[in-house]
């Protein structure tokens, strides 16, 4: 599994789908960082290819093709997540209908309902951090639940552990800003509450598909 390409003939299981999900995310990280270091250098591509270690672009090999192929990879990945904001939108069937799902669209709706009511919260760095990683779930969870390949429950596991770990950080930021006094104890109250559900639900959900796995290939 070199490279971590995914074999066709082969089911992957939740642990080579997360060190592949995390694969991807660090390539585009460090892409990005890189970007943004060296924007304005003159020799900027090739600094990024030697850093990247695309050495194949230090020998006049063009450059957005290797650009294009990290970002498909990010996308192949992540193509559920991609498309969440316009499904949001959209209320039709699939995964909007999924209870899970909707909890956590609701948990981000009421977090920018809170935000309007407290403006001071949108430049605060924990107020963010509980709305980027909120966001995060959702993401994650549509990604999870509209996957409609039922042979990569493996993918589906990771990606319900990615959104879990989205909602512990959200809790973490949560009881942060109770004790700056930047939200009210009945705020607080409202929020662990929808945050329980959603935790709650992404437990119940992972173990129903680790049971499926454990009943198909019998092992973890």
């Amino acid at each position: 599994m070199s490279g971590y390409e995914h074999e066709p003939d082969r089911v992957w299981d939740e642990y080579e789908w997360e060190r592949f999900l995390q694969q991807q995310d660090h390539k585009t990280e460090k892409y990005m960082e890189l970007l943004e270091k060296y924007l304005d250098h003159p020799q900027r591509d090739q600094i990024i290819a030697r850093e990247m270690g695309w050495t194949q672009l230090l020998n006049g090999d063009t450059w957005s093709d290797e650009v294009d192929a990290l970002l498909a990879e990010e996308s192949s990945s992540d193509e559920n997540e991609a498309s969440v904001a316009e499904n949001n939108a959209h209320a039709a069937d699939g995964f909007e209908d999924h209870a899970l799902y909707r909890a956590a669209f609701a948990l981000t709706v009421w977090i920018d309902q809170l935000f309007d009511e407290k403006a001071a919260l949108q430049n605060e760095p924990a107020a963010v951090k509980l709305a980027t990683h909120s966001a995060l779930a959702s993401a994650k969870l549509a990604a999870a639940i509209s996957d409609d390949d039922v042979d990569e429950i493996g993918m589906t596991i990771a990606y319900l552990k990615r959104a879990l770990k989205a909602i512990t950080v959200s809790m973490e930021a949560g009881a942060q800003l109770l004790s700056l006094g930047l939200i009210t104890q009945q705020q607080h109250q409202v929020l662990q509450q929808r945050l329980f559900e959603v935790r709650d639900g992404i437990i119940t959900l992972m173990g129903q598909y680790r049971g499926e796995w454990l009943r198909r290939f019998g092992s973890l």
